[in-house]
């Protein structure tokens, strides 16, 4: 089985509810996939800057990377439980459709939350 990595915003109150509740029925699963930080050491490999990576979910699988609904698709796809999901949203049409809400709405509503809290942060710290 290929070994599957996803990296992601643990900072994000939504992005780590979500990917937490993935990783916890991964390693339940004894599934073959790595959930790392976009916030830790674990970044650097994966080639990205941190506010590329703070924009969207990104999935790293047989050496192709992938972001948003596609990367979805591909963890949905390796998790047994969420197969009828990447099944469902994977069909032309919703893809689509899924792809163009997510890219122009809930990643950047996402996205901006979290300028928005990396800002508090640093306002409260000075």
């Amino acid at each position: 089985m290929p070994d599957t990595r996803v990296l992601y915003n643990a900072q994000c109150p939504v992005c780590s509810f979500e990917i937490n509740h993935y990783a916890a029925y991964a390693k339940r699963e004894g599934l073959p996939i790595r959930f790392e930080d976009l916030n830790g050491p674990e970044r650097a490999a994966w080639g990205i800057d941190e506010d590329i990576a703070a924009r969207r979910l990104y999935v790293l699988r047989d050496g192709e990377l992938t972001s948003g609904v596609p990367a979805f698709l591909i963890l949905w796809r390796e998790m047994p439980r969420y197969r009828w999901l990447a099944r469902i949203v994977g069909l032309p049409g919703i893809r689509q459709v899924a792809s163009v809400v997510y890219d122009h709405v809930l990643a950047p509503v996402i996205y901006r939350w979290h300028l928005r809290r990396k800002a508090r942060q640093v306002s409260q710290s000075v």
